[in-house]
């Protein structure tokens, strides 16, 4: 059985001087988008028909010339239909808008082989595109990328490369609770704050009361970076010092639903969980969730549930076991017994080896 490459993508902003080629092209795409969605809507409705990516291919064969797209950029367009198409089980997807206020954000599609670093730029059907290379890359080789747009018009290349994992010979475990308070909370006491749109939500309100919607775009973008920034700092710091990390499994989908959606929703889970396994799979750290399920009532000392429990029992900080008498701060106890979880799967499975 061939083993899988381990892979990573790596986001380049692209020079601003770029924008109106890189618009244009978004356009082309989003007319082949849109032809695909037509024609595979009407063999649905004629002939009961799902084309494929290949039947795609045959129709849009030559656009490229008349379009000003690379050769194969019209196929993966094709190709990203089916599978978006096949994913939400739909006889017809959305149009793609290529101008007014509710346009789509550009999308650029590009196929491994079509695109090469250059002279120090990144070069593409013909054309170099200078970026801000912080990542130096000229040391990696190029796999399947795209030129993607943001809701502030910065264009940026997303480009997978191939890694070789590092050989990871720390032997520190750590657990992590996730909360809405505090983002995140380890064993150890290390604690990630968040909550970047309560800094920056009386500034977002008076922006959008003035209906000033270049402001409103900044901010939600100011946000979104410091948030991954933080999430950034925050998990590489855990990989370089650990060697295992456990994660409680607390889900946002069902927490939305109550009144807590707004706070949930700034905390970042998934974000936070996405990267620190990613980073662990390229460190060789050993990564896992957890069944996180009444570690916040359980003593880590005695195992006895008596913590606060539910909902009503959020504002409870701090509490004292009714067994042990030890007093607890509510988020390491929690991060503690997600560890000791943790450590006692990744123990029990060792003899199975």
């Amino acid at each position: 059985m061939k083993k899988s490459v381990p892979t990573k993508t790596l986001k380049i902003r692209v020079k601003d001087k770029h924008s109106n080629q890189l618009q244009k092209m978004a356009v082309a795409v989003n007319y082949v988008w849109n032809y695909c969605n037509q024609l595979s809507n009407k063999a649905i409705q004629d002939r009961g028909q799902f084309l494929s990516a290949i039947d795609f291919q045959q129709y849009t064969k030559g656009a490229n010339k008349e379009l000003g797209l690379h050769s194969q950029t019209p196929q993966m367009v094709g190709r990203e239909y089916a599978i978006r198409r096949n994913q939400f089980k739909k006889n017809k997807l959305k149009w793609r808008k290529s101008y007014g206020t509710k346009r789509s954000l550009g999308w650029i599609p590009i196929n491994g082989q079509s695109i090469k670093w250059k002279n120090g730029q990144v070069y593409h059907n013909g054309s170099y595109y200078k970026v801000f290379d912080s990542y130096g890359l000229s040391g990696y080789e190029f796999k399947s990328s795209s030129f993607n747009e943001d809701a502030r018009g910065r264009w940026y290349i997303n480009i997978t490369v191939q890694i070789t994992p590092t050989k990871n010979t720390n032997t520190g475990m750590v657990g992590i609770d996730l909360g809405c308070k505090d983002t995140a909370t380890t064993s150890d006491g290390e604690v990630l704050h968040g909550r970047e749109y309560r800094k920056l939500e009386d500034k977002l309100a008076k922006a959008q009361r003035a209906k000033n919607k270049k402001q409103v775009r900044n901010i939600h973008a100011k946000i979104k970076n410091r948030r991954k920034d933080a999430i950034h700092k925050f998990t590489t710091g855990l990989v370089k010092s650990n060697g295992a990390i456990f994660v409680g499994n607390v889900s946002s989908k069902k927490l939305i639903k109550t009144r807590m959606a707004k706070s949930v929703n700034d905390a970042g889970w998934f974000m936070l969980k996405n990267i620190l396994s990613y980073k662990c799979n390229y460190a060789g750290v050993f990564f896992e969730e957890v069944n996180e399920s009444y570690t916040t009532q359980t003593c880590s000392g005695c195992g006895i549930k008596s913590g606060p429990k539910g909902i009503s029992g959020l504002n409870e900080r701090d509490w004292q076991c009714a067994g042990c008498g030890v007093q607890h701060e509510r988020d390491i106890n929690a991060a503690i017994n997600i560890l000791a979880l943790g450590h006692g799967r990744l123990v029990g499975g060792i003899p199975c080896l």
